[in-house]
This record gives C-alpha cells, structure tokens and sequence, in this order.
C-alpha cells in the first residue's frame, strides 16, 4: 500500500520536472514515511536553524549576549536580499537577539552573516555535533549563495545559469557550481534534518530554553507560500524555515494539530524546469508532503 503510495508520487513529481526527498514524521511515536529520506541536497537558507541553534546556545553558555548590539553597516555585510539588511542604506546597530529573528524569521541573510561573524560555520558544526546531530554540514556563510552565475548575467540571460544548475552535476551529488555541490556546500538530507526538528520539538540534549526560543522563531517565519496552504488553518499551528537556490526549493516544518498529533515535515527538491518563477512546483511540494503526512496520520 505504501510502496504503491510512494511510486504515484515518484511518477508525479517526475511529471512536473521535479525530484526530491521527502520524509514525513510522527514526532511522538516515531513513525514515518517518505522519498529518498537519506538523499544529501544543498540546504541553502535552511542553515539558518542550526546558526539559530548555535547562536543561542553561546547565549546560554554566557559566550554571547543577546542584548548586544551589532553596527551592520552598508556594504560591510554585503548579502543582498529582498527584504532585511541588505534594503538598509545607512548604518545600523541591532541587537543579537534582533538578528535572529531576522535571520530566521525574516530569512535575511544579511543578519545571518552577522551572526555567522560571531559565530563560524565551523562551530556551528561543532556545536550539532556536541549536541549529538549528525548528517548536517555547515561549511559557509550566507554571502556565497549570492556568488553565482545567476548574479553576474544579464537580468535577461538569468534562465542560463538555471541551465547550468540543471545540467552541470554529477551523480555523486557533485556540481561544477560549488554551490550545488553537496561535499562543498552546506548540506544535509531530509532524514538529519528531522532529527534536528526531532531534537527542537521533544525533549533532547538540546536546552529547553533555546529549543523554545527557536520554535517560536519559526513560528514567526513570514515566508508562507510553499508548505504552509496545506499545513495551517485554525485547527493547527504551522512553524518552519524556507532554503532556495536557483532551481533547489526546501521546507522543513512541524505541524501542531489541535487533537495533539505533531508531525515534523522535510522537504527538499530540485527542478529540471530552467525557470525562477514555479508557483506549481511550490504547490505539488506541498501536495506531496500532505499526502504523507494524511497516509502516516490515518495508520
């Protein structure tokens, strides 16, 4: 029944040009279902949740404060984005705290860079592992997911570098954009992800109190328009963290129903179509992902 499940939505999501690993989670009992959970991807702005992680951690170790202020000036931190720092024309000062939400809520990764100043990608690796997560490789700051061939065309030749992403990688993962490329990029599965879900929505090694703070982060999280149509309504609470990068569109989320069932979702898929604008590819994800979700719920 499941197999069966599994190889419809394989053939529609080969159909609309995507592929991608999926993994679906009860966060109480363990129970799951999914496609190609263990598939490594570039994670691109989902790295924010570990940097938050991290970050608040050194808080609660006293090796940062939350209230202390960071001058962001124009062209020091220079990750451009649609919303955030990277619009701020002149200097400004904000909190630790305010930079992350920012950098989650928000997905600035302007206010990201600044944290990641504070805090490497190297030690929020470590800080993962020290906190028994595996499977989740932080390896670079925000600035170089902006370092691509899509910011040096021409605004009309953008479709060539969607080429060049669809068609340059290998089948070991590897990319001739660095970005792309799993053994250089920051980079993750579907499965270490939900562990990391796992270890925010249920007791873990993780502090109680930043666990809480990060939840609410997410909670707050302003992009809506992938998984959150088929995830929220009034009978449930939507908290999650969008990742793009040129044709790569992620998720990871955890829906709260009313009736006390919590299911984490992952979601990470790639598209051979060479366009910036797929608003049907963000609803099948969200399609695929419910109907996962509905099949682990109604066991």
């Amino acid at each position: 029944m499941v197999e069966s499940l599994i190889r419809e939505l394989r053939r529609t999501l080969d159909d609309a040009g995507l592929s991608g690993s999926f993994l679906v989670r009860d966060l109480h009992s363990g129970d799951e279902v999914g496609i190609e959970p263990d598939l490594e991807f570039p994670i691109a702005s989902l790295v924010k949740v570990p940097l938050a992680v991290a970050t608040l951690e050194r808080i609660r170790k006293g090796e940062l404060d939350g209230s202390t202020q960071i001058l962001v000036r124009p062209g020091r931190i220079t990750t451009p984005g649609p919303t955030g720092l990277s619009r701020f024309r002149h200097p400004a000062r904000i909190a630790v705290d305010d930079l992350l939400y920012l950098s989650t809520a928000v997905s600035d990764g302007t206010a990201s860079d600044a944290l990641f100043a504070l805090t490497s990608p190297a030690e929020v690796s470590e800080t993962l592992r020290g906190l028994g997560l595996h499977g989740i490789a932080v390896r670079h700051t925000m600035q170089e997911l902006v370092e691509t061939p899509a910011e040096r065309l021409d605004p009309d030749n953008t479709h060539l570098a969607y080429f060049l992403a669809i068609e340059a990688g290998t089948a070991g993962r590897g990319h001739r954009l660095p970005q792309l490329d799993v053994t250089r990029a920051n980079a993750g599965s579907a499965r270490a992800l939900m562990n990391l879900l796992q270890a925010l929505w249920t007791p873990s090694s993780i502090d109680p109190g930043v666990s809480e703070r990060v939840r609410t982060l997410m909670a707050a999280n302003l992009l809506r328009h992938r998984l959150a149509p088929d995830f929220s309504s009034d009978a449930s609470k939507w908290s999650s963290k969008t990742g793009t990068l040129l044709n790569l569109r992620h998720e990871i989320g955890v829906v709260e129903h009313a009736d006390g069932q919590v299911f984490g979702v992952a979601v990470l898929t790639e598209s051979r179509v060479p366009a910036i604008s797929q608003p049907g590819a963000e609803a099948l994800m969200a399609q695929v992902a419910r109907t996962l979700r509905d099949r682990l719920r109604h066991v």
